[in-house]
C-alpha cells in the first residue's frame, strides 16, 4: 500500500507558544485529497493563523488560482472576499466556536472577475478536542444569480419592480412613450414611485445623453419657484449680484421633471403655459426669451381634473400636459408585488448596511401584506430600512417593524401556508369575529376605513359575521 502524503496542521506546543507544524490526526493524505478533489463544491482548510493547508480542484476552478499558488497564504489573499475587510469568516468561526451555514459574499477571482459564493465553516479540531483551524467549503452562484436576474427582468423596467398587471401595462408602453417627445403627466399618491418612471421614461428617451432636472414645485414658495425654474438676470432683484440659469436651462437638451404641478400658483400656471405653448421663457430681469428644447414630464398627487372644475388648476394647462398620461396604483392596490418590494429592499440594504438578513417571518409578512400602506412604495422601503436597524437575527420579526404597522387586537396568528389572497382574508374575517361584525369597529381596528374594508369584504368573499 502506497504510504500516505500527510500534510501538516498546526499544533499548539505549550500555552502561549508559537505554532509548530507537526503531522496532526487531520492531515490530508493523498485518499482524503482525492475525495475532497471530487466534489463539486470548493473545499479548504486553513491553520490557527488562517493560512491555507489544502486546497481542492473545485477550489481552484472558482478562484482561478492553483493548488500550489494556494497552499502558505492566507486565505482572504485567496479568495478575497467583500466580508475580508470586515473580518475573516472562518476567524469568526474559531473565536466563536460556531460554523457558519450557507453565507452569501463576493470574491474575486484571479482574472479580477467579481463572483457570488455561498460559505460554509466549520472547526477542525485534534484528538484531544483542541482546534487546531477551520475548513470552509464554498459555492459558485453565478448561475443563480443570473437566473434570478433573468426572472427579476420580467417584473421590471429599470428600477421598477412588479408583477401588477396594471404596472406591467405600463412597462409595455414606456418604450413607445419614451421614444416620443410628448409632454407626459404621472398621477399617483405620494410614494408610487412617480419620479421612478420618469427617470425610465428619460433613459429611453432620445434625450437619454442629456441631463434629468427634477425639480419639486410643492416644496418651493411663490417667491423662489419663478427664479428656480426661469433663472435670473444679474440685477433682477437686490441679492441678484449675477446671472443664474434656471432648471430649463439646465435641462436644456434633456429632461425636466415638475413633481407636484398641482401645487403652483395661478401666475406661475401662466408662465408655465407659455413655455409649453411656445418652447420659450424669459428669465426675470431679462426681456430676451430664451429657447428650450427639454422635454416635459410632469407629475402630482392631485386629481387635475377635479381640480379644473373648481377652478384651481388652469384648464388650458391641464390639457398641455395631459397630452400623455400615465397613472400609477397605490400598493394597497397590488399587493401581490410587496413580496417582491421586500426582497428587493432587503438586498439593497444588506449590500448598504454590511449585513446578511434572509426575509421576513410568516406573522412580519402577514402584518405586511395586511397593512394598506398610505404611504406607499416609500413607506415599505422605510419599514425594511427600521427593522434592519432593530432586528438581533437574520429573520425580520414582527416586533422589528414599525409600531403603525403592527395588527392591533389579540389573536393575530396566521397559519403557514397560504397565499396572499387567503393572509388578507383570514385577517380581515379575524377582526371582524373580534367586533361581533361591527364593519365600523372593524375598520377601525384594521386602521382602513368602512368603504375600503367593505371593497375588501366583496372582493375576498368574506361571509357576513
Amino acid at each position: 500500500m502506497r504510504p500516505h502524503n500527510h500534510r501538516a496542521f498546526p499544533k499548539w506546543s505549550s500555552p502561549g507558544a508559537k505554532f509548530e507544524m507537526k503531522p496532526s490526526t487531520y492531515a490530508i493524505s493523498d485518499y482524503q485529497q482525492i475525495i475532497c478533489d471530487s466534489l463539486a463544491d470548493g473545499v479548504f482548510t486553513v491553520d490557527m493563523d488562517q493560512r491555507i493547508t489544502s486546497f481542492n480542484r473545485a477550489a481552484e476552478k472558482i478562484t482561478g488560482i492553483s493548488r500550489k499558488e494556494a497552499i502558505g497564504k492566507r486565505c482572504f489573499e485567496v479568495l478575497r472576499a467583500n466580508v475580508c475587510e470586515t473580518g475573516c469568516v472562518i476567524q469568526k468561526s474559531i473565536e466563536t466556536g460556531k460554523a457558519i451555514s450557507d453565507m452569501s459574499v463576493y470574491i474575486v477571482r484571479a482574472d479580477k472577475k467579481r463572483i457570488p459564493i455561498t460559505v460554509n465553516t466549520a472547526l477542525l479540531k485534534d484528538s484531544q478536542g483542541q482546534v487546531i483551524g477551520g475548513v470552509e467549503t464554498f459555492r459558485d452562484m453565478t448561475v443563480v444569480a443570473r437566473l434570478r436576474q433573468e426572472l427579476a427582468k420580467s417584473h421590471t423596467f429599470d428600477d421598477i419592480l412588479s408583477k401588477n398587471d396594471r404596472v406591467l401595462k405600463l412597462f409595455n408602453v414606456l418604450p413607445q412613450i419614451a421614444e416620443s417627445d410628448s409632454t407626459v403627466l404621472i398621477e399617483g399618491a405620494t410614494g408610487t414611485g412617480k419620479e421612478l418612471f420618469a427617470t425610465a421614461i428619460h433613459k429611453h428617451s432620445q434625450k437619454k445623453d442629456g441631463p434629468f432636472v427634477a425639480v419639486n414645485c410643492g416644496a418651493l414658495p411663490d417667491t423662489l419657484i419663478e427664479s428656480e425654474l426661469f433663472g435670473y438676470k444679474q440685477g433682477a432683484f437686490t441679492d441678484a449680484r449675477k446671472d443664474k440659469p434656471g432648471r430649463f436651462a439646465l435641462a436644456e437638451n434633456g429632461t425636466i421633471f415638475l413633481d407636484e404641478i398641482g401645487d403652483i400658483s395661478p401666475a406661475i400656471q401662466v408662465r408655465l403655459l407659455r413655455v409649453l405653448e411656445e418652447k420659450a421663457y424669459e428669465p426675470l430681469g431679462s426681456t430676451t426669451s430664451v429657447k428650450t428644447n427639454a422635454r416635459v414630464i410632469a407629475a402630482t398627487h392631485r386629481n387635475l381634473k377635479e381640480w379644473v372644475a373648481q377652478g384651481r388648476f388652469r384648464e388650458d394647462l391641464f390639457f398641455r400636459i395631459n397630452v400623455i398620461k400615465l397613472t400609477l396604483p397605490v400598493l394597497a392596490d397590488r399587493k401581490e408585488d410587496i413580496p417582491l418590494l421586500v426582497d428587493h429592499f432587503i438586498q439593497h440594504f444588506n449590500l448598504l448596511k454590511g449585513k446578511d438578513l434572509i426575509g421576513l417571518s410568516q406573522r412580519a409578512m402577514a402584518a405586511v401584506l395586511l397593512y394598506d400602506w398610505p404611504g406607499n412604495v416609500r413607506e415599505l422601503e422605510n419599514a425594511i430600512e427600521h427593522a434592519f436597524v432593530i432586528a438581533r437575527d437574520q429573520i425580520i420579526h414582527l416586533e422589528d417593524l414599525p409600531e403603525a404597522i403592527h395588527p392591533p387586537g389579540a389573536g393575530f396568528e396566521i397559519t403557514t401556508g397560504l397565499t396572499l389572497k387567503e393572509i388578507e382574508k383570514h385577517a380581515i374575517h379575524q377582526a371582524l369575529v373580534r367586533n361581533h361584525g361591527k364593519k365600523m369597529a372593524t375598520a377601525r381596528e384594521l386602521g382602513i376605513d368602512k368603504n375600503t374594508l367593505r371593497r375588501k369584504i366583496n372582493r375576498l368573499g368574506i361571509k357576513a359575521v
